[in-house]
């Protein structure tokens, strides 16, 4: 794993969170921290706002939610919407410790206690919220198909059956991963790799004909492919992204979804200045939040 911290900072005084394009000698954008925090003694927020320091998973391959910068610094929507959440307990951005959390390990680590939170294009689903619990949702996103540019033979889901050659890749551990394999001739279709920039590499090079997960994280990769990867058909589920976080932390649940609800506007900034910067993107409206158990 690659562990790195941001390199900008603001502490200011408020009781609500704004996200604002401060615009620092770096470029980057910078978040006001809510100062003079109190908790109730033994909740997660009173144990992170006396500690002074959190621990974010994060992905760090995936452009518009989670993707390392050139300064080894992770950007995009997740890691804003991750940032809104630490700054409510007074965290400030140098005080965060991201760790790259790729599909598969994103609930071991909540429950290895390694991360205070998961912010990771993390679809809630029932056999995930057997291991841990979510805050949410704050995004719903949905499952299609990227290929080459000059494929002209993929047009949907239902064209990868009658095409039992044709390699399609995801990740191992993801929910496109398993979406998917009701559209295949068979399993040897079927390529894992940990990271999705895996699979767009392996779709630009020509060992696999089709990468598949979530639109919004395609439309990031077709963005930056110059013209040579689009995407196909309609999107054929829904996804439900949110915070993951310790198993029956119900105090934890509510605060974020809390926090979120009161920083609305922050929200619709974090979205058009990372994930709505990518062409076919729309700014959504932060979802109703399921109810935390």
């Amino acid at each position: 794993m690659r562990f790195t911290r941001t390199k900008a900072a603001i502490a200011a005084a408020g009781l609500t969170l704004s996200l604002a394009a401060c615009g620092g000698d770096d470029g980057g954008e910078q978040v006001e921290v809510t100062e003079d925090v109190e908790f109730e003694a033994g909740t997660t927020m009173a144990e992170i706002a006396e500690r002074g320091t959190m621990t974010i998973g994060t992905k760090f391959d995936q452009p518009g939610f989670g993707l390392l910068g050139l300064d080894d610094v992770p950007e995009g929507f997740d890691v804003e919407v991750a940032k809104i959440i630490a700054g409510a307990m007074g965290i400030a951005e140098e005080d965060i410790e991201w760790k790259e959390t790729p599909s598969e390990v994103r609930e071991q680590v909540i429950e290895d206690g390694d991360v205070d939170l998961v912010a990771a294009t993390y679809t809630i689903n029932e056999e995930r919220a057997q291991r841990i619990s979510f805050a949410g949702p704050y995004y719903v996103a949905g499952q299609q198909l990227m290929v080459a540019a000059d494929n002209d033979t993929i047009s949907g889901p239902e064209d990868l059956a009658d095409n039992p050659d044709m390699k399609v890749c995801t990740v191992t551990g993801s929910t496109p991963s398993e979406n998917i394999r009701e559209y295949l001739a068979n399993n040897n279709q079927l390529v894992l790799f940990d990271v999705y920039d895996k699979c767009a590499n392996a779709l630009g090079n020509g060992q696999v004909d089709v990468v598949t997960t979530d639109n919004v994280i395609l439309l990031g990769f077709v963005s930056e492919s110059e013209g040579e990867f689009k995407l196909v058909g309609e999107q054929f589920t829904e996804e439900p992204y949110g915070i993951g976080i310790e198993k029956g932390d119900t105090e934890f649940c509510e605060f974020i979804n809390e926090t979120l609800a009161e920083n609305e506007d922050a929200y619709t900034e974090a979205w058009e200045r990372t994930a709505g910067e990518v062409e076919g993107t729309e700014t959504p409206e932060l979802p109703e939040p399921a109810p935390c158990a």
